[in-house]
C-alpha cells in the first residue's frame, strides 16, 4: 500500500518513538515536524531524517499531509485538531481527545462533515500483552466477565517531572493523565460503558516541585487527585477504578478481570508487552499465558499506522474517535458524578475496537 504522508505538531520529549514509528510501519510516512519553538523542531528533523521542519501554521496548509499526529501539550489538543480537519485532513491525538466534551463533539462533527479521520492515543491496547488478554476473554478462557479492578495510584509526578504543574490544571490530575490507558484497555476487553459512579478530591491543595529547573516552586493544585469510582459496563461487568496522585506506596494491581470460569491479571497498560497471568477454579497459583500477538516492545505510533490503512482500506481504525470520545466522555462522568452525587449515564458509546491478527510481521498491521 502507498504510506500515508504524516506531519508531526509538538516536538517534545514523547515525539522521538513517533518519529520511530515512521521507520517501523510501512503504512506511513512522516515528511514533516513543528513546534511552536522553531529550533526544537529543526533538531528533531535533524535527529531523524525527516525532510521539512515547518511552522505549525505551515504545516496545517501543507497539501501533501493526509494525517496530522498532535503531540502539543493538553490543552492545545482540541485547537490543532480542529484546524487539521477544517484543512481537510485526518487528525491523530495524544491523550486526551480533548478537554472538554464540547470540544470533542465539534471535532468529530467537523471531522465527519470534511470526510477525514480523527483519533487518538492511547494505542496501547493494541499491543501484544492485551491484545493477548483480549484473545483469552474473546476465546472464553474466563468464562463471562463479572467484574474487574482497575488501579494506577502513585504521589504525583512533581518530584521528578521538569515542568509537571499541568498535571495539576484543569485537564489535568490522575484520571485525564493515566486514565485514559485504563479506560481504553477496559473498553477494547469489555466493551462500552452504560453507568458510572465515582467520589473525587483534591487531598493536598499546594505541591512543592523537588524536581530541577523548578525545584521551591509552589503549585496549586485546581483538579481533582483522587478518583474511586464504579462502571457497569453495557456487557455486565462492574468495574472498581482508583486514579490517585495522593498515595505514598501500595501492593495493588493494574488491571484485572474476574470472570465465571477464571481470573486474569492484564499487564500494565501504559506498555504493550505482558505478562498475562490467567487462574482457573482449582489451580493453586496464577499461570503465565504465552503472548498470542506481536508487538510487545513500545510501539507508539501503531494507532497512527493503523489510521492509515483505515484511509487507504476503507476498514475502521482501532483507536477510533468513538472509541477517544468515550473515553473522555467517561472521565468526566467521574468528576461529574462526584459533583452530584448520582450515578451518570454517558452521553456517548462505542464498539468494541477490532482484535488485531495474530503473528503479525514488525511494521504490518493488517494481514
Amino acid at each position: 500500500m502507498k504510506p500515508a504522508k504524516v506531519g508531526i505538531i509538538g516536538c517534545g520529549n514523547i515525539s522521538d518513538i513517533y518519529f520511530q514509528a515512521g521507520k517501523t510501519f510501512e503504512a506511513i510516512d512522516i515528511v514533516a515536524c513543528a513546534d511552536l519553538i522553531p529550533e526544537r523542531a529543526q533538531a528533531k528533523a535533524g535527529q531523524h531524517g525527516i525532510p521539512k521542519a515547518m511552522t505549525p501554521v505551515a504545516l496545517l496548509a501543507d497539501p501533501e499531509i493526509e494525517i496530522v499526529l498532535n503531540l502539543t501539550i493538553p490543552k492545545a489538543h482540541a485547537e490543532i485538531a480542529q484546524r487539521a480537519v477544517e484543512a481537510g485532513k485526518s487528525a491523530y491525538n495524544e491523550k486526551p481527545l480533548t478537554i472538554t466534551r464540547e470540544d470533542g463533539r465539534k471535532l468529530l462533527a467537523t471531522a465527519k462533515a470534511n470526510g477525514v479521520r480523527v483519533g487518538g492515543a492511547p494505542d496501547t491496547f493494541m499491543g501484544a500483552g492485551i491484545q493477548t488478554c483480549r484473545k483469552l476473554i474473546d476465546d472464553g478462557a474466563i468464562g463471562q466477565p463479572v467484574a474487574a479492578t482497575a488501579f494506577m495510584v502513585c504521589h504525583g509526578h512533581e518530584s521528578w517531572h521538569p515542568d509537571p504543574e499541568f498535571y495539576y490544571k484543569v485537564g489535568g490530575g490522575p484520571m485525564f493523565d493515566m486514565g485514559p490507558y485504563y479506560l481504553t484497555a477496559l473498553v477494547n476487553l469489555l466493551g462500552p460503558v452504560k453507568r458510572v459512579t465515582g467520589s473525587a478530591r483534591i487531598t493536598f491543595p499546594e505541591r512543592t516541585i523537588t524536581s530541577q529547573p523548578k525545584n521551591g516552586t509552589v503549585i496549586t493544585v485546581d483538579t481533582p487527585t483522587h478518583i474511586a469510582g464504579v462502571m457497569d459496563f453495557a456487557g455486565g461487568a462492574v468495574v472498581t477504578i482508583i486514579q490517585s496522585f495522593d498515595v505514598w506506596a501500595h501492593g495493588l494491581p493494574c488491571i484485572e478481570i474476574y470472570g465465571t470460569e477464571g481470573s486474569l491479571k492484564v499487564p500494565d497498560p501504559n506498555g504493550f508487552g505482558g505478562p498475562v497471568l490467567v487462574r482457573k477454579p482449582g489451580q493453586g497459583d496464577w499461570t503465565e499465558a504465552p503472548l498470542t500477538h506481536s508487538y510487545a516492545a513500545n510501539s507508539r505510533g501503531m494507532g497512527v499506522a493503523d489510521m492509515a490503512y483505515g484511509l487507504r482500506s476503507g476498514r475502521k481504525h482501532r483507536a477510533s474517535e468513538a472509541l477517544t470520545y468515550h473515553v473522555l466522555d467517561l472521565m468526566h462522568c467521574f468528576h461529574d458524578a462526584s459533583d452530584q452525587g448520582r450515578h451518570i449515564a454517558p452521553e456517548s458509546s462505542c464498539e468494541r475496537p477490532a482484535p488485531l491478527p495474530t503473528g503479525l510481521k514488525e511494521g504490518l498491521l493488517d494481514e
